[in-house]
């Protein structure tokens, strides 16, 4: 099993929600966060002192998915998030070595 983390555009929510659930994903867990990268941020003026906003908004998607769906979703995730510009994101692609539902104990590919 891999988790797939990717770190996109807060306007790519939706979209790659939609196509996320579109390409059968049978779960994910999204959170707000903020970072930076190649972006670093912008300029802004607070009471006439010049201030480097360094962390952008971004939403981070986490999924589980055995190792045969990965090349797939990233693909999926690629075509969806891309827009051509600095900024987009990442994906990031993790072992996972063991997966336990709470409720039932189920473990494993079960758990998923």
């Amino acid at each position: 099993m891999k988790k797939i983390t990717a770190i996109v555009r807060p306007e790519k929510l939706e979209p790659l929600k939609d196509a996320l659930f579109a390409a059968e994903v049978s779960g994910m867990t999204i959170s707000q966060v903020n970072g930076c990268g190649s972006q670093h941020g912008w300029k802004e003026y607070y009471r006439g002192t010049e201030v480097m906003l360094n962390m952008v908004p971004k939403v981070k998607f986490d999924i589980v998915v055995d190792d045969d769906e990965v090349d797939g979703l990233v693909e999926v995730i690629q075509d969806t998030a891309r827009t051509g510009e600095v900024g987009d994101g990442k994906i990031f692609i993790f072992p996972v070595d063991e997966v336990i539902r709470i409720r039932t104990g189920e473990r494993g590919d079960d758990a998923v």
